[in-house]
């Protein structure tokens, strides 16, 4: 199975999608937009860490920038109806420290910033990952498949109203994610204010 690549990168599309030639062989890897242009420039030399997933219908490799990010990705793939595409979508929106934090918290609205996970699945993710990441367990976490709800008013409840709050404004969810991230504590009105500073900035 190939675990990373060293080599040339020739080419890279629209969708993530890199072409690493190694020895004079072309490898198509897929890659999220952030990992893409992490790696380098056309015809630098470039390395990545990359998932080999084999199936009866399909041979894909997929790359990473980082050791910590294929450990995610693989991770994700051993939760239950978690396929690459959809690990895929959640680290472009949660990258590995990110992750973490979001599980640490039990942030379900996080979560469901990722496209096509509803809250269900991120109530069901919560509970897989901590323990396939070595996130621990919380005094407040439940250990069963029941709802997880932060108390009105609590920081994680606060960055909840104001991710709502953005999503509602018609920001993306990768927008959201990077303007929330790392936001410090308080009132959810200077919250947004905040976040909504940084959306500004960064257009």
């Amino acid at each position: 199975m190939i675990g990373s690549l060293r080599g040339t990168l020739l080419d890279r599309s629209l969708t993530g999608e890199i072409l690493i030639e190694v020895n004079g062989v072309g490898y198509r890897v897929q890659a999220g937009p952030a990992t893409s242009a992490r790696l380098g420039d056309v015809g630098a030399e470039v390395f990545a860490w990359v998932h080999h997933h084999v199936r009866e219908d399909a041979d894909t490799l997929y790359g990473f920038a980082s050791k910590d990010e294929r450990d995610a990705f693989e991770a994700l793939l051993g939760a239950h109806g978690v396929g690459p595409a959809l690990a895929m979508a959640i680290l472009s929106v949660h990258p590995p420290v990110n992750l973490a934090r979001v599980l640490a918290d039990d942030d379900v609205a996080a979560l469901c910033l990722v496209p096509g996970v509803g809250k269900k699945t991120a109530q069901r993710l919560l509970i897989e990952l901590k323990t396939k990441l070595d996130i621990p367990l919380g005094d407040g976490a439940p250990s069963g498949g029941g709802a997880i709800d932060a108390p009105a008013g609590s920081a994680i409840a606060i960055r909840a109203d104001v991710r709502g709050a953005l999503a509602e404004l018609g920001y993306l969810p990768e927008e959201i994610a990077e303007a929330t991230r790392e936001l410090p504590e308080g009132d959810a009105g200077v919250l947004l204010k905040e976040a909504l500073r940084r959306l500004a900035g960064a257009r």
